[in-house]
């Protein structure tokens, strides 16, 4: 009895056989696999800003970062305007001093605070400045010196965070007379957080007006300076193996080795883009002011969600490619695998993001990419083994996605040289797809 075949049934026979449908539905898989992809991203960020907010918390607690900013010499003045024979008008403001020559050299003793399983770098710093204030004439400014109101005037310097004040800041001037220093949140201050000593030029305005005084600090993370002089020298060194250079001017000289960091700046006026001299109030260049910082900050070797946000981002070629290498194997061996067998491989490979992630937070990237790497291959290897019947195939297939995964491992690695190694890398492997597929009579699949 000869029975035919229905519509129907040729169609359900065609979808359980064909090459096209298969292809089709790896498409769609792929695209759908983009959405916990998406969900993996935005998990990663989260981690990531709670690291931030850990940060921020112990900085709040012990200290933020530093910046050592000024000094700048302030002083006040009135002057008198003739408007008729009867009437004058008074005018006050401030006439603004840069020194001459800022000297300064900090030293810091790093340490590492956990809070978790978070890690945050945070510092002692001796901080000693000195230099001077030269050519202290104002008539170019249009100020005579009996308009000056010397038995006012300060010097106003300030740092990143009064917190992290240790010991009582004492200016040495002239002679070596000490000032004491108290803190002023008046809104006409040049300086955020700052601070100031009131000088004694009662006896007339000096010449050449040289300072010095040390700061005890302790900050987290970043170490920053102001370009105040006209000119300006640095020198800073620590026990961080991991500096990073950063702001306005790098240094024109630095040390870096496993035992710490020494670095050097010396600048001009040229680049500071700020007068010597100037009259108005405190936030007339304040922004400039501020704006003109250079430091170090104390990078923590650990960029593990960096690197494994720049993983998951491979995350749909990876999928793509370990599809299409399963999909020729069944082809080439005459071996269907179930559409539901490929929602489950690429599940795992989803799933690996998240082992990638959690691990890395513990055990750091690389140790984390290799634990992900083998459990993931060894779960597909397992499970393609069960499906062919065949333990040359599975090892084949082990061996594809060992390739793929140290393929993305070395990109990640790499950074100037990524995108010519990865266009080459994929190159070739079109290039044997391309090769292996190269006898299938597809018009027969």
């Amino acid at each position: 009895m000869i029975t035919e075949e229905t519509p129907k049934h040729s169609f359900l026979i065609w979808l359980k056989e064909s090459a096209t449908f298969k292809l089709i539905f790896i498409g769609i898989l792929v695209l759908l696999l983009l959405i916990p992809s998406s969900l993996i991203h935005e998990l990663i960020t989260e981690r990531s800003q709670r690291q931030e907010e850990v940060i921020r918390e112990v900085s709040d607690s012990w200290s933020a970062k530093q910046v050592i900013k000024g000094p700048v010499l302030v002083i006040p003045y009135k002057k008198q305007f003739k408007l008729t024979d009867t009437t004058t008008r008074t005018t006050s403001g401030n006439i603004y001093v840069l020194p001459e020559s800022l000297n300064i050299k900090a030293g810091l003793t790093t340490q590492i605070l956990h809070r978790g399983i978070f890690d945050v770098a945070v510092y002692n710093t001796h901080i000693k400045v000195n230099g001077g204030f030269g050519h202290l004439n104002f008539e170019n400014l249009g100020i005579t010196p009996d308009q000056l109101l010397l038995n006012q005037a300060r010097l106003e310097f300030g740092v990143g965070d009064l917190k992290g004040l240790k010991s009582d800041p004492v200016i040495k001037t002239t002679a070596g007379e000490k000032l004491s220093v108290n803190p002023d949140f008046d809104s006409e201050l040049l300086f955020t957080n700052g601070l100031q000593a009131k000088l004694n030029l009662s006896t007339g305005l000096p010449d050449q007006l040289p300072f010095a005084y040390d700061l005890d600090l302790k900050g987290s993370e970043d170490l920053y300076f102001l370009q105040l002089g006209k000119s300006t020298t640095v020198e800073a060194e620590g026990n961080w193996a991991n500096p990073s250079f950063e702001g306005s001017n790098l240094p024109d000289e630095r040390k870096v080795d496993s035992s710490g960091f020494k670095a050097g700046w010396h600048l001009l006026n040229y680049n500071r883009q700020l007068p010597q001299q100037w009259i108005g109030d405190g936030s007339k260049h304040s922004n400039k002011l501020e704006s003109n910082s250079f430091g170090v900050k104390l990078r923590l070797p650990v960029d593990q969600y960096q690197k494994t946000m720049r993983t998951s981002k491979y995350a749909v070629l990876i999928i793509l490619l370990t599809f299409i290498s399963l999909f020729l194997t069944e082809v080439i061996r005459k071996q269907a695998i179930h559409v539901f067998n490929y929602i489950l491989i690429g599940t795992a490979m989803v799933i690996y993001y998240t082992l990638l992630l959690s691990f890395s937070e513990q055990v750091g990237y690389n140790a984390a990419y290799l634990i992900a790497s083998i459990s993931t291959i060894a779960l597909i290897s397992v499970f393609i083994s069960s499906l062919l019947k065949n333990g040359k195939a599975a090892l084949l297939f082990a061996f594809i996605l060992t390739v793929f995964y140290t393929f993305i491992f070395v990109i990640i690695q790499l950074e100037d040289l990524a995108l010519m190694v990865g266009s080459i890398a994929l190159f070739m492997i079109i290039a044997i797809l391309m090769y292996f597929s190269r006898k299938i009579n597809w018009d027969k699949q």
